[in-house]
C-alpha cells in the first residue's frame, strides 16, 4: 500500500513481478449492488391506474368522434338480414342512402350514446389493464405475452359489464330505429327513457353474454398483440422511446387481428341488441338462426367497415393514450 497526494493506492503483483496500481473503490452496499444487478437495464416504470383511467377516457372520447361513421355503416350492414329483401347493396350504397335520407349528420346517428360511453369505456379498459398488469409484471417490470392476454381479458370483461353492454344496446337500437318507417327516438335521453320504460333496466343489457365474449376476446387479442410487438421493439431496454407512428402501426395490426378473430361474435351481439332481438331465445339460438337462414358468411357481415373502424380506433387510442400518459407523468407525480 502506497500513500500519494491522490489518496491511498494499492500495488498488486501480477505475472513476472509487474506491478499494477489502482485506486481503492468506495464500498458499495450489498442491497444497492443487488438491486442494480437485478434491474439490468432499469425497471420499466409502472403506470398508475389513476393516470390510465384519465388518459384512457381522453383517448376514447377523441377516437369515437373521428371514427363513428364507419361504426354506423358496419351496424347497418349487420342489421340488414338476408331473410328480408336486403336494403343495402354495399358500403357505398349504405352511405349514399343515409346521406340522401338524413343528410351527412345521419352518419352520426347514435354518436351521443357512444360518446357518453366511449370515455368511461376506455377509462375502465386501460385502468383495469394497468391495475392487473402492475401485479402481473416480473421483477424487471416487464409484462410477457401470456400475462398480457389474461390482463386484456380481464379489462375486456370489466368494460363489457360496466359500460359496453348498455352503451352498445342503446346505440344499436338508435341506428336500427332510424331505418324504421316511423322513427320513435328523438334523441339520446328520450331514447333511453323510452327503452327503460318499455323494457326496464334489463332492456339496456340485451346481449350481455355475447358482449362479454366479444369484449373479452377483443381486448385479450389486442393487448396480447400490442405487448408482443412492444416487447420485441424495446428488447432489453424498457426506457427506449417509441415513435407515435410505430405505436399506431402496432395498434392497427392488433385491431385487425381482433376483427378477423371475433367478427362473428360482433354480428351475434348486434342482432341480440337490435329492435327485433325478442325473436332470439338466447345467444346460442341467435347464432343458430343466422347460420340456418343466412349461411356462414353472414357471420362476417360488416367486416370491411369494422376493419377500417377498428384499425383506426385502436391505432388512435393507443397513440393518444401513450402521449397523455407522458404529459401526466410530468405533472402528476406518483410512487
Amino acid at each position: 500500500i502506497q500513500r500519494s497526494g491522490e489518496g491511498l493506492k494499492f500495488a498488486r503483483r501480477e505475472g513476472a513481478g509487474r506491478a499494477v496500481s489502482m485506486s481503492a473503490p468506495p464500498p458499495v452496499p450489498r442491497s444497492l449492488a443487488a438491486a442494480a444487478a437485478a434491474g439490468g437495464g432499469g425497471r420499466a416504470k409502472l403506470t398508475h391506474p389513476g393516470k390510465a383511467i384519465l388518459a384512457g377516457g381522453i383517448a376514447g372520447g377523441i377516437e369515437i368522434c373521428i371514427t363513428f361513421p364507419t361504426e354506423y355503416v358496419k351496424t347497418q350492414l349487420q342489421l340488414d338480414e338476408r331473410a328480408n329483401p336486403p336494403r343495402y347493396r354495399s358500403i357505398g350504397h349504405c352511405v349514399k342512402l343515409t346521406v340522401q335520407n338524413h343528410g351527412v349528420k345521419g352518419l352520426y346517428r347514435g354518436l351521443s350514446s357512444l360518446l357518453y360511453g366511449s370515455i368511461p369505456k376506455s377509462a375502465v379498459r386501460f385502468g383495469m389493464f394497468e391495475f392487473l398488469s402492475n401485479y402481473a409484471k416480473d421483477s424487471s417490470g416487464k409484462l410477457d405475452r401470456k400475462r398480457s392476454l389474461v390482463c386484456g381479458l380481464g379489462a375486456g370483461v370489466a368494460e363489457a359489464v360496466v359500460v359496453v353492454c348498455p352503451m352498445e344496446t342503446i346505440k344499436v337500437k338508435f341506428i336500427h330505429d332510424q331505418s324504421s318507417l316511423k322513427p320513435k327516438y328523438r334523441g339520446f335521453f328520450h331514447g333511453v327513457r323510452e327503452i327503460v320504460q318499455e323494457q326496464g333496466l334489463r332492456g339496456t343489457y340485451q346481449g350481455l353474454t355475447a358482449t362479454i365474449l366479444k369484449q373479452g376476446s377483443n381486448q385479450a387479442i389486442r393487448f396480447f398483440v400490442m405487448t408482443s410487438f412492444r416487447n420485441w421493439y424495446l428488447g432489453d431496454n424498457p426506457h427506449r422511446g417509441m415513435n407515435p407512428f410505430i405505436i399506431a402501426a402496432f395498434g392497427a395490426t392488433a385491431g385487425a387481428a381482433s376483427v378477423f378473430a371475433n367478427t362473428p361474435l360482433d354480428v351475434i351481439k348486434t342482432r341480440m341488441q337490435g329492435l327485433e332481438a325478442q325473436k332470439y331465445k338466447n345467444t346460442l339460438d341467435c347464432a343458430c338462426q343466422i347460420l340456418k337462414k343466412e349461411g356462414p358468411l353472414a357471420f362476417y357481415k360488416g367486416t370491411v367497415p369494422r376493419l377500417g373502424r377498428v384499425c383506426l380506433d385502436v391505432a388512435i387510442v393507443f397513440v393518444i393514450y401513450e402521449e397523455v400518459v407522458k404529459v401526466l407523468n410530468r405533472v402528476w407525480k406518483t410512487v
